[in-house]
Protein backbone atom coordinates (compact mmCIF):
# COMPACT_ATOMS: atom_id res chain seq x y z
CA UNK A 1 0.00 0.00 0.00
CA UNK A 2 1.31 3.43 -0.88
CA UNK A 3 0.68 6.08 1.76
CA UNK A 4 1.01 9.46 0.10
CA UNK A 5 0.84 11.73 3.16
CA UNK A 6 -0.93 12.47 6.41
CA UNK A 7 -4.15 13.80 4.86
CA UNK A 8 -5.60 15.14 8.10
CA UNK A 9 -5.62 14.98 11.86
CA UNK A 10 -9.15 14.97 13.23
CA UNK A 11 -10.21 16.61 16.48
CA UNK A 12 -13.58 15.99 18.17
CA UNK A 13 -15.02 19.30 19.40
CA UNK A 14 -18.02 20.47 21.42
CA UNK A 15 -18.36 23.78 19.58
CA UNK A 16 -17.39 24.20 15.94
CA UNK A 17 -17.53 28.00 16.20
CA UNK A 18 -15.31 28.11 19.30
CA UNK A 19 -12.82 25.71 17.74
CA UNK A 20 -12.72 27.58 14.42
CA UNK A 21 -12.16 30.85 16.30
CA UNK A 22 -9.33 29.24 18.30
CA UNK A 23 -7.63 27.85 15.20
CA UNK A 24 -7.91 31.20 13.39
CA UNK A 25 -7.04 33.51 16.28
CA UNK A 26 -4.29 31.40 17.86
CA UNK A 27 -2.66 29.70 14.87
CA UNK A 28 -3.77 31.79 11.90
CA UNK A 29 -5.46 28.79 10.26
CA UNK A 30 -8.32 29.57 7.89
CA UNK A 31 -11.35 27.46 7.07
CA UNK A 32 -11.20 25.90 3.59
CA UNK A 33 -14.61 24.22 3.66
CA UNK A 34 -17.33 22.75 5.88
CA UNK A 35 -19.47 19.72 5.20
CA UNK A 36 -22.27 17.76 6.88
CA UNK A 37 -22.04 13.95 6.70
CA UNK A 38 -24.94 12.26 8.45
CA UNK A 39 -25.06 13.61 12.00
CA UNK A 40 -21.51 14.95 11.93
CA UNK A 41 -20.37 18.42 10.90
CA UNK A 42 -16.78 18.75 9.74
CA UNK A 43 -14.51 21.67 8.94
CA UNK A 44 -11.22 21.41 7.08
CA UNK A 45 -8.35 23.81 7.78
CA UNK A 46 -5.24 23.47 5.60
CA UNK A 47 -1.79 23.23 7.20
CA UNK A 48 0.81 22.85 4.46
CA UNK A 49 -0.04 19.70 2.51
CA UNK A 50 -2.28 18.35 5.31
CA UNK A 51 -5.38 19.45 7.18
CA UNK A 52 -6.78 19.80 10.65
CA UNK A 53 -10.30 18.36 10.56
CA UNK A 54 -12.69 19.58 13.25
CA UNK A 55 -15.62 17.25 13.95
CA UNK A 56 -18.80 18.21 15.81
CA UNK A 57 -21.63 15.76 16.52
CA UNK A 58 -25.14 16.87 15.55
CA UNK A 59 -27.25 14.14 17.11
CA UNK A 60 -27.11 11.11 19.37
CA UNK A 61 -26.17 8.71 16.56
CA UNK A 62 -23.10 10.67 15.51
CA UNK A 63 -19.88 8.77 16.16
CA UNK A 64 -18.38 12.05 17.36
CA UNK A 65 -21.20 12.60 19.88
CA UNK A 66 -20.66 9.07 21.22
CA UNK A 67 -16.86 9.55 21.29
CA UNK A 68 -17.08 12.80 23.25
CA UNK A 69 -19.56 11.27 25.73
CA UNK A 70 -17.12 8.41 26.38
CA UNK A 71 -13.68 9.99 25.98
CA UNK A 72 -14.18 13.75 25.87
CA UNK A 73 -13.02 16.23 23.28
CA UNK A 74 -9.60 16.05 21.67
CA UNK A 75 -7.68 13.96 19.16
CA UNK A 76 -10.11 11.72 17.27
CA UNK A 77 -8.08 10.08 14.49
CA UNK A 78 -5.23 10.34 12.00
CA UNK A 79 -5.98 9.95 8.30
CA UNK A 80 -3.48 8.71 5.73
CA UNK A 81 -4.09 9.36 2.04
CA UNK A 82 -3.64 6.23 -0.07
CA UNK A 83 -3.50 5.85 -3.85
CA UNK A 84 -5.85 2.86 -4.03
CA UNK A 85 -8.30 2.19 -1.19
CA UNK A 86 -9.39 -1.20 -2.51
CA UNK A 87 -5.77 -2.32 -2.85
CA UNK A 88 -5.03 -1.06 0.67
CA UNK A 89 -8.02 -2.93 2.08
CA UNK A 90 -6.94 -6.12 0.32
CA UNK A 91 -3.41 -5.77 1.66
CA UNK A 92 -4.61 -5.16 5.22
CA UNK A 93 -7.00 -8.13 5.06
CA UNK A 94 -4.16 -10.34 3.77
CA UNK A 95 -2.14 -9.25 6.81
CA UNK A 96 -5.12 -10.05 9.09
CA UNK A 97 -5.38 -6.42 10.20
CA UNK A 98 -8.80 -5.86 11.75
CA UNK A 99 -10.91 -3.17 10.06
CA UNK A 100 -14.03 -1.43 11.38
CA UNK A 101 -15.97 -2.46 8.26
CA UNK A 102 -15.61 -4.86 5.35
CA UNK A 103 -15.43 -2.18 2.68
CA UNK A 104 -14.93 1.54 2.14
CA UNK A 105 -17.64 4.22 2.36
CA UNK A 106 -17.90 7.82 1.19
CA UNK A 107 -16.32 10.38 3.51
CA UNK A 108 -15.15 13.99 3.42
CA UNK A 109 -15.09 15.65 0.02
CA UNK A 110 -16.44 12.51 -1.65
CA UNK A 111 -13.36 10.48 -0.71
CA UNK A 112 -13.42 6.70 -0.24
CA UNK A 113 -12.58 5.96 3.40
CA UNK A 114 -12.14 3.09 5.81
CA UNK A 115 -11.10 2.93 9.46
CA UNK A 116 -8.77 0.40 11.00
CA UNK A 117 -9.97 -1.10 14.26
CA UNK A 118 -8.10 0.57 17.15
CA UNK A 119 -7.38 -2.87 18.63
CA UNK A 120 -5.05 -3.43 15.63
CA UNK A 121 -3.23 -0.09 15.93
CA UNK A 122 -2.29 0.32 19.59
CA UNK A 123 -5.61 2.04 20.36
CA UNK A 124 -5.01 4.78 17.75
CA UNK A 125 -7.91 5.38 15.36
CA UNK A 126 -6.49 5.41 11.83
CA UNK A 127 -8.45 6.29 8.72
CA UNK A 128 -7.35 5.61 5.15
CA UNK A 129 -8.70 7.83 2.38
CA UNK A 130 -8.53 7.76 -1.40
CA UNK A 131 -9.39 11.31 -2.37
CA UNK A 132 -11.97 12.02 -5.03
CA UNK A 133 -10.62 13.24 -8.37
CA UNK A 134 -9.93 16.96 -8.28
CA UNK A 135 -10.12 17.18 -4.50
Amino acid sequence: MKIKRVEHIAIAVDSMKQSLDLMRDTFGLELEYEEQIGQTRLAMLPVGQSYIELLEGHGPESGVTKWIAEKGTGLFHICFEVEDIEGAIGELKAKNVKLQSDTWRIGHGGSKIIFLDPSATGNVVIELAELAAGH
